[in-house]
């Protein structure tokens, strides 16, 4: 979440126009993410998020909006993109897709005690359930092909050092054939801040812009890479087994899944390490943004490779 494109009152209320929520009363842009631009938009019927996509392609934002909506029909708490009065839930403002969905209660948990993490794993898996479900797909556009690809763009910012590494773990993921996992829709990016707490301890699920079809261990690898490592970058074990705990309360691993698990960790934090690099290195304009640390993403990938054989052992 950011700004990106400016939106001033006038033209929330000529959004607001288009649906029946009532009146504005209050609008204020959101700096933390860096994908989309955010606002908290306030009408007289509640609080409300209104995005506006800034480089999603067109053609893929009903896989986003429809997904939303089909997991809150599901009891998956999370944001309900709201319907404008001729039944579309998206729109335009400023020259940009545009949607606006419920703002959930609660906020983040800076650091997931082991009880939240079990929490998380579980919600992780009912969002996998539901997802089943869904008659709409979507490819990763972050799979391999993007991983080599912007690896090559990144090559002339990066040292010796970071290109060989990369190198070397784009080599390996190619090694490495996951269609033998269990593949659904995934959220992508299921990290502590996308996840909101309540005053009673419930836990709501936002941001799903990275969703897609993709293995479902990986979607569990990306949530563990950040709900359960230390501050030095390295994986909690304890906190590792109470996420994969809560996940298997609602969704049994498989044998194939445990054998690829330091796979999916790494591939994980390759993904998000290049992801990072990019808005580091390729930084997009923005009023407000708040930048994200690359530099964790490539000490905890090291760690994953230097440790590979222990990573198994923190699923049992």
């Amino acid at each position: 979440m950011s700004v990106f494109t400016p939106v001033s009152s006038a033209d929330a209320e000529r959004l607001l126009a288009r649906y029946s929520l009532g009146v504005l009363e209050r609008l204020e842009g959101i700096a933390q993410g860096v994908e989309n631009t955010n606002y908290f938009l306030t009408a007289t019927t509640g609080e409300y998020v209104l995005t506006l996509f800034e480089h999603i392609p067109r053609a893929d934002l009903p896989f986003y909006v429809g997904l939303m909506d089909h997991l809150a029909h599901q009891e998956i708490t999370c944001p309900l993109p709201m319907r404008m009065d001729d039944g579309g839930m998206i729109a335009e403002v400023n020259g940009k897709p545009a949607c606006i969905v419920t703002r959930l209660p609660g906020a983040p948990r800076g650091k997931p005690a082991p009880n939240d993490c079990r929490i998380a794993g579980e919600v992780l898996a009912n969002i996998h359930i539901a997802g089943v479900e869904y008659d709409a797909s979507l490819d990763n556009w972050r799979g391999r092909a993007w991983r080599e690809h912007f690896a090559q763009s990144l090559a002339p910012k990066l040292s010796g050092a970071e290109n060989e590494l990369i190198a070397a773990e784009n080599r390996y993921q190619a090694m490495h054939d996951d269609t033998v996992l269990p593949q659904g829709v995934i959220h992508g990016d299921y990290f502590h801040d996308n996840v909101l707490w309540d005053d009673e301890g419930n836990a709501g699920v936002i941001d799903f812009y990275f969703a897609c079809d993709d293995a479902l261990a990986y979607d569990i690898a990306i949530g563990v890479n950040d709900w359960c490592v230390t501050p030095e970058a390295q994986i909690d074990a304890a906190r590792v087994h109470t996420f994969i705990s809560g996940y298997e309360s609602r969704r049994p691993l498989t044998d194939f899944e445990r054998e690829l698990w330091p796979v999916m960790l790494r591939r994980a934090a390759l993904r998000t390490w290049l992801g990072r690099l990019g808005y580091n290195h390729f930084p997009r304009e923005s009023h407000m943004t708040i930048p994200k640390d690359h530099e964790f993403s490539r000490r905890l990938l090291e760690h994953h490779i230097a440790n590979a054989r222990d990573l198994e052992s923190t699923l049992a």
